[in-house]
């Protein structure tokens, strides 16, 4: 399972409480539940999700298995 710590890396470009749309291009993150964030890092991954940070975000979630994935969304989710 990830630390908190590795949060940090989306942080860089959606902020610490997920309220900035990355890059000033992507959707804002906060609020979303745990399910609409795993699908969406499942189709970042996969190739079938995704707008102008499409190519960004797949270099970010390609090493990340299910269960790291899992682990995020539910993360980012808890984040109020």
């Amino acid at each position: 399972s990830l630390s908190a710590a590795s949060l940090a890396a989306c942080a860089g470009c959606h902020g610490a409480d997920f309220s900035k749309p990355a890059l000033g291009k992507s959707q804002v993150v906060k609020g979303w539940d745990a399910a609409k964030i795993e699908a969406s890092l499942k189709g970042y991954k996969d190739g079938t999700y995704g707008g102008p940070m499409k190519g960004v975000m797949a270099g970010q979630v390609k090493n990340l298995s299910e269960a790291d994935i899992k682990d995020i969304a539910s993360q980012i989710a808890a984040i109020k």
